[in-house]
């Protein structure tokens, strides 16, 4: 039995860097829903450090080296990451490992999702699973970790102690994460403090600067019948911003104001006139710090802020976000990354709180629901039914499969044996009929596996007569799920989609209820929890709308919308949760991605159904 090795992990002294003098490798981190530190790639950590080592007050545009980060950006005064259309902040951490280890020498170990994406793990468990790779070991307990799982080189797999699954992974060759020595000049030195005073003339003050001019003119389009207020003496914006824009003007009373504010109806709090006396403190606290945010201050101060959210303090300038039927001068991830940025430069502002997501239309009455045209019925059942006992999985195997006698000497991407010598489960499976020798090409995509490695991927997984290549994804026969028992409704309702104008909706109501899990489910005879049922879902009344609805429809028969598993949002296990194939949630925003206006959506639920297996043909059948 394998145990973890050395991790690797540097010692840190009390502003988060090691020792100086120590060659180090610096990987920076992410704090996910279920409190776990999940990294950057390496390219993403490289463009973090030099935005660092050129500006430690800074913001870094994770969009600028990673398209998949476009909505992310990190603050590194407060150490947060930002979603600007969510309004989602995320802490984030810059961690230190030994250069021999496996991001030093840039080597990602991964898994495969049920997608057929591959995720990598969390540093330290690719650590550890690099530390025993390179000590031969032939496979690795997780558990000392806290997760269930073994590793086994030899197959290059990792199996579920509870529920015996197995899934693939790999050691990858990717570029190594970034190499420091030494601490961080003061000047340099983060997380930052007070604030040194006017803002310089470097790039990120410019943009500072010029993201202060368009808020501030914004509020100027809201002042228009208030006389202009005094200019605060800042540097004026740089050529090109919007004329007459008004300067924000630090209050004495921001020490007790937080930056995220309750809602605010109203437009920002006009300007004094001029000559007018200034405002007397009104919250605790007397003049701000410089420099100081909410998100960097101490215990009690960070408690006061809380207690001030019921009220934006005169004189912070608050900036409106987009209301939710599309109204508002401000939005939300502009709103976002201005916070963002005057915060950084120690100003004050309060932000009104990105709006909810409108998940249902308004109250329909029953005479207005109507049956979706082409489409028969309202209505789908699903009983609880054991899945079929269909033939031994050789003979499933063998039906998909021709034999192959001179085989390539390439691997077989189920055991990563070549496929010219014997199959990795040689002695672990045992069947009669199928040497471990023998090789198979599946007769649509022409992909050769061990004959063996297909029969233990066939009998690790649904078992209802169906294979799929795991190359291609190609699948053979009819797949179906292990969808708990329940029923799909769907009609059309006399409202609109954002971006489908005098375009009704189709409405889809899924309602499943907890039960005990099957003999196809992760814990047979152990109770299964269904949070948030019934569940409603929406596709335009349009010719491709309707067609996903009748996709939707067979894959809802063939148990393939729900499964059985872990939530990716709570974490717990044991629950009903979506399989693969998404939907829109979000009737009349698209807040947090699940709502319209969506151009690709359509398109792209196509193709994940047609990865499942289902196609027009099949839901004509």
């Amino acid at each position: 039995m394998s145990r973890p090795g050395h991790g690797g992990l540097m010692p840190v002294n009390g502003l988060g860097f090691p020792p100086q003098n120590v060659a180090r490798v610096v990987v920076w981190e992410w704090l996910n829903e279920h409190s776990r530190w999940r990294p950057y790639t390496a390219t993403v950590c490289h463009h973090i450090e030099n935005v660092l080592k050129e500006d430690a007050r800074g913001s870094v545009v994770l969009g600028q080296v990673d398209a998949q980060l476009v909505p992310y950006i990190i603050d590194l005064q407060s150490m947060h990451q930002f979603r600007q259309d969510t309004g989602t902040m995320r802490p984030v951490r810059r961690n230190f490992y030994d250069p021999s280890s496996a991001p030093g020498k840039g080597i990602v170990w991964e898994w495969e999702n049920d997608g057929g994406a591959w995720t990598a793990y969390d540093m330290d468990i690719c650590i550890t699973i690099q530390n025993a790779y390179e000590k031969q070991h032939p496979w690795l307990d997780l558990s000392s970790l806290g997760f269930c799982y073994l590793i086994y080189f030899n197959s290059m797999s990792q199996m579920n102690r509870q529920t015996r699954r197995r899934r693939r992974l790999r050691r990858r060759l990717d570029l190594a994460y970034p190499l420091t020595v030494g601490s961080i000049p003061k000047s340099q030195s983060w997380p930052v403090g007070a604030s040194s005073g006017q803002p310089c003339s470097c790039q990120q003050c410019l943009l500072v600067n010029s993201t202060r001019a368009a808020s501030n003119a914004i509020l100027a389009s809201q002042r228009r019948k208030a006389p202009p207020a005094p200019p605060l003496p800042l540097p004026p914006p740089p050529p090109g911003g919007p004329p007459g824009a008004l300067a924000v003007r630090p209050s004495a009373t921001f020490a007790g104001a937080a930056l995220w504010a309750a809602p605010v109806t109203g437009p920002a709090e006009p300007a004094p006139p001029p000559g007018a006396p200034p405002r007397s403190p009104s919250a605790p606290g007397g003049a701000p710090t410089p420099g100081q945010n909410n998100l960097n201050r101490p215990g009690p101060q960070r408690t006061t802020s809380v207690s001030a959210r019921a009220s934006i303090p005169p004189g912070v300038p608050a900036l409106p976000v987009k209301n939710l039927n599309g109204t508002g001068p401000v939005h939300p991830a502009l709103a976002g990354m201005t916070g963002i940025l005057l915060c950084a430069a120690g100003l004050p502002v309060c932000l009104t709180r990105a709006p909810k997501p409108i998940l249902h239309p308004p109250p329909v009455s029953k005479s207005d629901v109507k049956p979706v045209p082409g489409v028969p019925g309202v209505c789908r059942k699903t009983k609880k039914k054991h899945l079929k006992k269909s033939k031994n999985p050789e003979d499933v195997v063998r039906r998909y499969m021709q034999k192959v006698k001179n085989p390539p000497d390439e691997d077989c991407t189920i055991c990563m044996e070549r496929l010219v010598t014997a199959s990795g489960y040689e002695g672990v499976l045992r069947h009669k009929g199928v040497r471990p020798e023998l090789v198979g090409r599946l007769g649509r995509c022409g992909h050769m596996y061990h004959l063996l490695c297909l029969v233990a991927m066939y009998s690790n997984g649904n078992k209802d007569g169906s294979l799929q290549c795991p190359t291609c994804k190609a699948i053979y026969g009819e797949k179906t799920g292990t969808q708990p028992p329940g029923k799909m409704e769907f009609h059309l309702i006399p409202h609109s989609l954002p971006g489908f104008p005098d375009t009704q909706t189709i409405r889809i109501v899924y309602d499943i209820p907890t039960g005990i899990q099957g003999p196809e489910h992760p814990n047979p005879g152990k109770k299964f929890t269904a949070r948030g049922f019934p569940r409603h879902c929406y596709l335009p009344n349009n010719e491709k709308g309707r067609k996903v609805l009748r996709l939707l429809i067979t894959a809802w028969e063939r148990r393939l919308i729900f499964t059985i598993g872990t939530s990716n949002t709570t974490g717990e296990s044991d629950t009903v949760v979506w399989n693969e194939i998404h939907h829109k949630t979000e009737f009349g925003s698209n807040l947090t991605g699940h709502g319209y206006p969506d151009a690709s959506y359509l398109d792209n639920v196509l193709a994940e159904l047609t990865a499942q297996g289902v196609s027009e043909a099949a839901a004509k059948a």
